[in-house]
């Protein structure tokens, strides 16, 4: 047994992808990254305008 391995192996690294190998898992992860960012800013866009309360809120009585 060799003295200096000790401890956990690293894993292999993969080499890096070039920019024009470009496969369909990675543009069909973009476009739904796209779609969600979409929906992130109606909603917010929608939460900003008052909600679905019209902005009026919960309005207290004035009765004790």
């Amino acid at each position: 047994m060799s003295g200096r391995q000790g401890g956990k192996l690293k894993p292999l690294k993969k080499p890096k992808k070039q920019q024009g190998d470009i496969d369909e898992d990675d543009l069909a992860f973009k476009q739904k990254q796209r779609e969600e960012q979409k929906k992130l800013k109606e909603m917010a866009a929608k939460a900003a305008k008052g909600g679905p309360m019209g902005g009026s809120g919960i309005k207290k009585s004035g009765k004790k």
